[in-house]
């Protein structure tokens, strides 16, 4: 049987799923855990621009407020850029929306370099709105291209390549982040705009790359474009199966028209849809990921590793979590049975609920719901990122590391949903999984039930 990697390499799909890394999840996953390193310098910069102004030292809640804002801005940057998911997309398809999201991010990295030699800490918040809005847009994009450009013996596989990139970008920025790299007080500006150097590249690359043939087929009515691309994306062969798929989910399409995500909320045939991908990506951000991703420099401070050795045990993190994701992302010696108690937190979450919850919301709505729910599920993730992280810095004020209990109920709850309530999608069309979810039974019903009893009356 031909192997994953022998399918890849028949044609450009290997090369196409690198570009679109690079330009997408990679960057979301490193201004994620970016600001951690430099956070010394950046409230440094914004103390001394404050006395250069104004001749006085600033008082300290005034560069706690600073400081929050610039680290919360960005969630409200990738609330804004979940939003805007559907309109990019829709009007400039999948390749243009991910080239468009990449001059964004370019734009964010010139805002955020120039803000040390202008001394204006205005800048750096500015600067993490529009990393914040690229890496919204980018994660959605970037997964609604990988689902839409993969056979359905290879979707589960192409689209796990979103949460990898995410995870390599973490361990990128911590990488950058070490003393010996760009962690130094004079380059705090630089660690931060890394990844505009693979944004230029992306910008480069990708126009002469095909766009997402399940795009062209459906919304674009174009089966020569699409039979193209998947010939350029997969090697010479007539993919009968997948046209027929994609033939079949067009008649459905127009039978059911591209909903807006208020009325995706609304539509009844995708109700337990929307409860799944709710309670995960609920779940997820407040299983305690992404306060570790966000604020590890303060959790390991506070178990009482030295300042010094912070900086490499975050690297290690990394590490760890990229490994996962591939392979699916009082005394002495107490401090590091944290560490360790962190790293297999987040081997656990890289190799389940992390990685596959992408794929799952690429899986689970066919072509007419895939825009709108990833615009509902972005602004989810999102709002309840900014929450996280304005409320974190009060949790572990008040609980201490009493406050990962909280995080673990919320992990058990998704445990106990996922095992009894989520149906398998591998190897199945998306007509298929969406007649699973119709016959999920709960207390003695299932909405197929219903539907027929309504239809009767």
């Amino acid at each position: 049987m031909e192997t994953v990697l022998q399918q890849l390499t028949r044609g450009n799909a290997l090369f196409l799923i690198l570009i679109l890394g690079i330009g997408g999840s990679f960057q979301a996953g490193y201004h994620m855990t970016s600001i951690s390193s430099p956070s010394p310098f950046i409230k440094h910069f914004i103390n001394s621009t404050w006395y250069e102004r104004y001749a006085v030292p600033p008082p300290g809640s005034t560069i706690t407020i600073i400081w929050s804002l610039i680290v919360s801005m960005f969630a409200v940057g990738g609330l804004l850029g979940a939003i805007s998911v559907k309109s990019f997309s829709g009007l400039l398809g999948r390749k243009k929306a991910v080239i468009c999201n990449s001059f964004i991010a370019i734009a964010a990295a010139t805002i955020m370099l120039t803000s040390k030699w202008a001394k204006s800490y205005e800048m750096i918040i500015v600067a993490r709105i529009l990393f914040g809005y690229s890496a919204a847009l980018g994660m959605s994009t970037h997964l609604m291209y990988l689902s839409e450009m993969s056979p359905r013996k290879l979707r589960g596989a192409v689209t796990m390549t979103s949460a990898t990139f995410a995870s390599f970008g973490k361990l990128s920025a911590q990488f950058m982040g070490l003393s010996e790299i760009l962690g130094r007080q004079e380059l705090w500006n630089v660690v931060l705009c890394v990844p505009a150097c693979l944004s230029v590249v992306h910008v480069m690359v990708m126009p002469y790359l095909p766009e997402a043939p399940r795009y062209l087929f459906i919304e674009k009515r174009d089966d020569k474009g699409c039979q193209k691309a998947l010939q350029s994306l997969w090697g010479q062969g007539n993919f009968k199966q997948e046209m027929e798929e994609m033939l079949t989910e067009q008649a459905t399409m127009e039978a059911a028209p591209t909903k807006s995500p208020l009325l995706l909320l609304q539509d009844q045939t995708v109700r337990w849809q929307l409860i799944t991908m709710s309670t995960i990506y609920c779940c997820n951000q407040l299983s305690g990921m992404s306060v570790v991703s966000t604020f590890a420099f303060d959790i390991f401070r506070r178990a009482g590793i030295p300042t010094d050795q912070i900086r490499y045990i975050t690297v290690g993190l990394g590490v760890t979590e990229m490994i996962t994701s591939i392979s699916c992302g009082s005394n002495a010696w107490a401090p590091y049975l944290t560490a360790v108690l962190i790293i297999l937190f987040i081997i656990f979450f890289s190799g389940g609920p992390g990685a596959a919850a992408g794929t799952l919301n690429s899986e689970i709505f066919i072509q007419s719901n895939r825009v709108s729910s990833f615009v509902l599920f972005g602004i989810q993730r999102w709002s309840v990122f900014a929450v996280m992280g304005l409320a974190f810095p009060i949790l572990i004020d008040a609980l201490d590391t009493y406050c990962f209990v909280i995080f673990a109920c919320m992990s058990l709850l998704g445990c106990i949903y996922i095992f009894f309530l989520l149906p398998e999608t591998k190897g199945k069309t998306l007509l298929e999984i969406s007649d699973q979810f119709k016959a999920i039974t709960v207390c003695g019903k299932s909405f197929q039930e219903e539907s027929q009893m309504e239809t009767k009356l």
